[in-house]
């Protein structure tokens, strides 16, 4: 689910964490003799998807992740939905992971495409238990195999006696552990031979940069990417939210279109365009030509274009003139949501603004309170240990940790370099593995309402990776009516359930049409081609033009 940055601490490189030759998990229970490793639980559901049953076997678990000399060093908990009967050659399998770093996936197991789903207030705050838990209509598991990662340490996955947690702790070492895992889980699975997809929430978007590159390299290829609420490179990103370089002004101007859309959310915007769509590709526009040639101009910026903005932003934000000017033209997210609703003594979510909680400091330069936290923490928390316990029969003692942070803290912290360097740049692993693999697939997907990765810095991001031209189109981008985990908003959800289906089937037939092709074969289906082939509208060229004809208006 979340970044919390406010956790993360820079701390010394990390040492290598090697890949070794898969096992069993139980394989080394013994080697744990304070928390015995529990077994495996493996149980048979089924579920309706678009009119169809479909059987499925469900498995909790753990896999042991071992260092250079074969001892073993971590537990990964995971769980994992596969269809019955299903050619293992032809069926897909997703893995899927939250960022954090530190954060397990509870959030995604439970509220995005897995079998079940949470069901929270849309945008209120839910009321405390009893919750309810639903078959998930939205599940991706009619296209794919789904396996949820807990990283080390959360979740119910523990560092081993007598480890260095600092040899798992970093970005590096971090891609290495998750590396081992899909390996292991291949190997004990037999999935050698399944499609492969990568899907990471937050601070698994770079992971998920980093470990398509690293699996491609190390003869493990991945046919697609789904990046959710991504953040490739932190240096255009500022300090105090993650650790970025704050060397430029590029900042607020990703920042400026999400802030827009929340006041047009919360009605703050006189004679705004009909659809939110429409007002956003208004603002992006000005954030990307005007507003950053203003800020460009510094201090030279002559008065009457200084005065010229600051009318703008007061139009596009609904806060004073006067709050702009004192801000220097400079308005950071968590200020901003401090400001906006300051007289009415409420804030707004910084990863959703949606979300709403009354302010016990009105006087706040930042806000104090994370209103999606209140919405969705407990029955999240409740329900995840419910239906693991109860409905997986994943028979354990141990406490289900949402997080790791408190564990990496007290060992110094995550170290966030990449290759030695920072600020973590992850962008040129993506490009990287997009030429390495010209077959290589990516869904970028964002909410319009999320503040901790902006959706103009995704769009900014991925359309600088420097691919061939030929390689970019390979890109498939989505834009929701929700904040940082889409799938809180049900109508969201469907429709980046919706995109990701039809997406899943474009990138398997491209695949099936390339090799047909290089067997000397000339069918393929155009069709399924077509999805990503879309022609992109003239006044937004980062989004197409079928996805800005589903949004609905948000002023109802």
């Amino acid at each position: 689910m979340r970044f919390f940055n406010r956790f993360a601490i820079f701390g010394a490189l990390a040492a290598t964490l090697a890949c070794s030759t898969p096992f069993p998990a139980q394989a080394a229970a013994k080697t744990a003799p304070q928390e015995a490793i529990p077994h495996d639980a493996v149980t048979q559901h089924r579920i309706t998807l678009g009119g169809k049953t479909y059987n499925y076997t469900a498995r909790a678990g753990t896999i042991v992740i071992r260092d250079a000399n074969g001892k073993p060093e971590a537990t990964m908990f995971y769980t994992a939905d596969t269809l019955n009967g299903a050619n293992l050659n032809t069926r897909p399998v997703t893995f899927f992971y939250n960022g954090g770093p530190g954060s397990s996936t509870i959030w995604l197991r439970m509220g995005s495409f897995g079998p079940v789903r949470v069901v929270t207030g849309n945008p209120s705050i839910t009321p405390p238990a009893p919750y309810s838990l639903v078959s998930n209509r939205y599940s991706l598991l009619d296209k794919s195999d789904l396996v949820f990662i807990d990283m080390p340490a959360s979740g119910f996955g523990r560092i081993l006696p007598g480890a260095d947690p600092k040899t798992i702790f970093g970005s590096d070492n971090d891609i290495k552990a998750f590396a081992q895992f899909i390996e292991r889980y291949l190997m004990a699975f037999h999935r050698w031979n399944s499609p492969k997809f990568l899907f990471g929430e937050s601070y698994g978007t770079p992971r998920s940069a980093m470990l398509v590159n690293y699996l491609q390299q190390h003869n493990i290829g991945v046919n697609g990417v789904v990046l959710q609420s991504s953040i490739l490179d932190y240096s255009l990103a500022s300090s105090d939210v993650y650790g970025g370089a704050d060397t430029d002004d590029w900042q607020y101007v990703f920042y400026l279109p999400t802030e827009a859309a929340t006041a047009y959310y919360y009605h703050a915007v006189p004679n705004a365009p009909s659809t939110l769509a429409a007002y956003v590709r208004e603002v992006h526009h000005f954030a990307m030509t005007d507003y950053r040639n203003a800020l460009d101009q510094g201090f030279n910026l002559p008065p009457a274009q200084y005065d010229a903005i600051v009318a703008k932003l007061h139009r596009y934000l609904g806060v004073s003139e006067q709050f702009i000017r004192n801000s220097n033209l400079r308005i950071p997210a968590e200020r901003y949501i401090a400001e906006f609703q300051r007289e009415k003594g409420k804030t707004e979510g910084i990863y959703d603004s949606r979300f709403q909680l009354y302010t016990l400091d009105r006087a706040e330069e930042y806000p104090t309170l994370e209103p999606s936290d209140a919405a969705i923490d407990s029955p999240y928390f409740a329900l995840g240990n419910q239906y693991l316990r109860d409905d997986l029969h994943f028979n354990t003692s141990l406490l289900y940790r949402v997080g790791a942070y408190s564990t990496i803290q007290a060992d110094g912290g995550w170290d966030f370099k990449h290759d030695g360097s920072l600020p973590l740049e992850t962008a040129g692993d993506l490009a990287q593995a997009m030429t390495f693999n010209p077959s290589l697939r990516v869904f970028s997907a964002n909410g319009y309402f999320d503040s901790v990765t902006p959706w103009a810095a995704t769009i900014y991001t991925l359309h600088h990776l420097g691919l061939a031209p030929a390689l970019q189109t390979h890109i498939t981008y989505g834009f929701y009516p929700s904040g940082h985990m889409i799938y809180l908003n049900t109508q969201a959800l469907a429709s980046f359930h919706g995109d990701l289906e039809r997406w899943y089937a474009a990138t398997l037939a491209a695949q099936r049409y390339r090799r047909r092709r290089g067997a000397g074969r000339l069918r393929f289906t155009r069709a399924a081609l077509r999805f990503e082939r879309v022609p992109l509208s003239r006044s937004a060229p980062w989004i197409s033009s079928s996805m800005l004809s589903r949004m609905a208006p948000m002023r109802s």
